[in-house]
């Protein structure tokens, strides 16, 4: 199979999971397979560092002072917002191929594990902002996502570092029944998880 034959222009593929799950090893993965013979790959994120909403998102969360839960949404709905408008929306127009760590079925999660209407901020996200042709959600638990994020010397977020949230979230994950969602298995290594993610792209059409 050589990977990056095939892709078709304007394909979105997204990366979701607990923290831990292992998405931008293995977004970062699947980009350095398609960059050969992708040269208008765009590879991004959420929290987008390019919104001001972002930056706020990323010192809130290190903070370890969580906003109001309503509030919260409406800080990603807004970073979200500036993402899609001036690069998603503009890079599929252009027939590129968008990689994107979180998106928002982690709102669904993550704001839904605050206590917020998980299904009706999926209903809303749907009609809002341009839909994924894939998403490989990377599945592990709890417990395994904390001990790896504490190995990797990242900066702490404690707002949703948590055991108790991240069950939460985990279970929201759990339940979504989205057509477009692969669920990959990311307790193995790597490479194992690197092969489940290209077979769930082959299966969709998508290599």
């Amino acid at each position: 199979m050589r990977l990056g034959v095939g892709v078709k222009p304007g394909t979105f593929v997204v990366f979701e999971g607990l923290d831990g799950s292992g998405k931008s090893t293995q977004l970062e993965r699947l980009a350095e397979r398609l960059r050969a013979e992708a040269s208008t790959l765009v590879t991004t994120g959420e929290p987008w560092s390019g919104s001001p909403w972002g930056a706020r998102i990323r010192a809130m969360a290190r903070a370890g002072e969580p906003l109001p839960p309503e509030e919260e949404l409406r800080w990603f709905l807004y970073q979200r917002r500036d993402h899609v408008r001036e690069l998603i929306r503009p890079a599929l127009a252009e027939g590129r191929i968008v990689l994107c760590d979180r998106y928002y079925l982690s709102t669904v999660a993550y704001q839904g594990a605050r206590g917020l209407d998980a299904a009706a901020i999926l209903q809303e996200s749907e009609a809002e902002f341009p839909v994924p042709d894939l998403v490989l959600l990377l599945e592990i638990g709890p417990a395994e996502g904390l001990r790896r994020v504490g190995g990797r010397g990242d900066p702490d977020e404690p707002v949703f570092e948590r055991r108790d949230f991240l069950e939460r979230a985990a279970r929201i994950f759990h339940e979504l029944a989205c057509d477009y969602v692969e669920r990959i298995d990311a307790t193995g290594d790597p490479d194992a998880v690197q092969a489940a993610v290209l077979g769930a792209l082959e299966r969709r059409g998508l290599l």
